[in-house]
């Protein structure tokens, strides 16, 4: 089964919900802001996109700038630190059979389908 991690307000996540209904996929959408992740999921998504926590993070963020900029934050904290604050983290997130990718540019994520 395919999971997008979804915010509906946001442009690219709605583009990338209408090509996996295109493609006709079996999906589970996630309203991330109104369910966040946890630790244990958040850790798995980064380890599946193959990248380091910060890469996740949305840094033109207000809660990002005002709060974290600047300082030395190590992974698991970053990992807390979005749990705790959604908004910062990267949409929209496409995970299928142990594969995963961020759907910037949307048409990225026809790579796992």
């Amino acid at each position: 089964m395919t999971t997008i991690y979804h915010n509906p307000r946001c442009r690219k996540s709605r583009e990338t919900l209408a090509i996996l209904e295109e493609q006709k996929e079996e999906f589970n959408i996630i309203k991330y802001l109104e369910t966040p992740p946890s630790e244990k999921e958040l850790t798995e998504i980064v380890t599946l996109l193959d990248i380091s926590p910060i890469a996740l993070i949305r840094k033109n963020e207000a809660v990002w700038k005002e709060n974290f900029k600047g300082k030395d934050i190590d992974d698991n904290e970053l990992i807390k630190i979005m749990v705790e604050n959604p908004i910062l983290i990267e949409r929209p997130i496409v995970i299928k059979n142990n594969k995963a990718v961020i759907g910037r540019p949307p048409e990225i994520v026809k790579d796992i389908l």
